[in-house]
């Protein structure tokens, strides 16, 4: 796997997004909504519900964070992580949803870069996203 080199500029934030369950998906969506803040561009959403599509689109690179449901089947976002960020080089920052705020200490080992848990608060998830995405953007 190859990963992709950071994105810069004005294009729009990439945003990769893995969940099984589709109302988890739209959810995110909707807390993000087209732009993460006023000094970043919009989003642009590329969204998956398998683990092999997951591993297909980041290795294809291009993304500025990855968000991943802990929850997910039949692989769940931390295992994804953790895989990806052993065979992608430079890979993407991570954001793990998790099932509940006790399950912080999973997505460290992970290695997530952020954890958000369900219920999702679109504020620390929008929060969430634009710190990694400045930071992914340098």
């Amino acid at each position: 796997m190859t990963g992709g080199a950071p994105v810069s500029g004005t294009r729009p934030i990439s945003l990769l997004l893995y969940s099984d369950d589709v109302d988890t998906r739209t959810k995110v969506r909707t807390a993000i909504g087209k732009r993460l803040a006023a000094d970043l561009p919009p989003v642009e959403w590329t969204e998956v519900a398998t683990p092999a599509a997951v591993v297909s689109a980041a290795d294809a690179g291009g993304f500025d964070v990855l968000i991943l449901d802990g929850e997910a089947v039949p692989a769940g976002g931390m295992g994804m992580c953790r895989q990806l960020k052993e065979e992608i080089f430079e890979c993407p920052p991570v954001l793990v949803l998790t099932g509940r705020p006790q399950d912080a200490w999973l997505a460290t080992w992970s290695r997530a870069d952020a954890a958000v848990p369900h219920p999702l608060d679109p504020r620390a998830l929008a929060e969430a996203v634009s710190v990694l995405a400045r930071r992914r953007r340098g």
